[in-house]
């Protein structure tokens, strides 16, 4: 259930955030919740190909952390830094990247989406406060996304899907 609040993630995508992140219609993503000093850790979780690594890239774009997106069909990524990562073009190691928004410090983890690298998508949901899941408009929900969303929030933890 969604209270309306909505987060422009990209000039494609708006994230509406679950209503367990919201407090009388006012985004508790603010600095009002977090404040200067908090690090919130959020996590990207989906089935492979649902466009992870990518939404990375343009959030850290947004925030200003980079000056330019780095391409996965590149190998130009900022989280996905193995050799092998770079020339198949999947995330195989979850990786945390951190920028500012709003006053608060985010540290972003990037999580594989291929169901041989699930292990790594349990490891990040142990630190994560929140999630968000990404599933593919065109392919829609894959039974690798049913996982994934099993596997997080952590229990109490926000989630939201986009």
């Amino acid at each position: 259930r969604a209270c309306g609040a909505e987060v422009e993630a990209t000039m494609v995508v708006r994230l509406v955030l679950p209503a367990t992140l919201c407090r009388r219609g006012v985004c508790r993503l603010s600095t009002r919740l977090f404040g200067s000093g908090n690090t919130r850790n959020v996590g990207i979780i989906a089935h492979i190909d649902a466009g992870k690594t990518t939404t990375t890239e343009r959030m850290l774009l947004l925030a200003g952390a980079v000056h330019a997106a780095g391409e996965v069909d590149s190998g130009d990524t900022v989280t996905d830094f193995l050799e092998q990562e770079r020339e198949r073009g999947i995330t195989i190691q979850s990786a945390a990247t951190s920028f500012g928004w709003r006053g608060a410090a985010v540290s972003l983890i990037d999580t594989p989406g291929h169901i041989d690298f699930t292990v790594e998508v349990e490891r990040a949901v142990r630190v994560l406060d929140g999630a968000v899941l990404i599933v593919d408009a065109v392919a829609g929900a894959q039974a690798q996304t049913e996982t994934v969303w099993r596997q997080a929030p952590p229990p109490g933890g926000p989630a939201g899907a986009v």
